[in-house]
């Protein structure tokens, strides 16, 4: 189901004394919050004036918070993003939780948990029974969120519980 807020990531400090603060990414990177001019704060909407990568981490300076002492206030909370400032074509871990998963005319049960493995992510299908779904083409054959459907092909081996 599409998230009008996507979770991005945290303030873990401030940096310098004019108010930027220093984002850990939950992201693929640290490039992925650079394309938002605005993002979600303690439920208040923020205006990004600029966005650069430090590291592992992002530094944002956002509009009206000029000092330390105001970007230590935001210190420890999630940094959100507005869904319909995304690629369309981005599809979010946070949105596929509950998801209903079909093989062919068959329900196999709803996403419980996404597994990020080096290689690719892994879903966690459960129902009847447990599947561990390779985040691949290959088994995922279509993904709608509007509809909260995912079609995936299943082979042996899939099925946690298998013996």
């Amino acid at each position: 189901m599409k998230l009008q807020f996507i979770e991005a990531g945290q303030i873990v400090t401030t940096h310098g004394v004019r108010g930027e603060v220093k984002v850990l990414p939950w992201g693929d990177s640290p490039e992925f919050l650079k394309g938002f001019h605005r993002v979600r704060i303690g439920g208040n909407e923020y205006q990004v004036e600029s966005c650069r990568s430090q590291k592992s981490c992002n530094l944002l300076k956002l509009r009206g918070v000029d000092s330390m002492e105001a970007g230590e206030a935001l210190r420890g909370k999630t940094v959100e993003v507005y869904r319909q400032d995304a690629d369309p074509e981005l599809i979010f871990a946070a949105e596929l939780m509950g998801m209903r998963v079909v093989c062919g005319n068959q329900e196999l049960g709803k996403i419980t948990d996404v597994l990020d493995y080096p290689g690719n992510m892994v879903y966690v299908v459960t129902g009847e029974h447990e599947y561990m779904i390779p985040a691949v083409k290959q088994f995922v054959l279509s993904t709608d969120l509007d509809s909260n459907l995912m079609q995936v092909a299943v082979i042996e081996g899939m099925r946690s519980d298998e013996d």
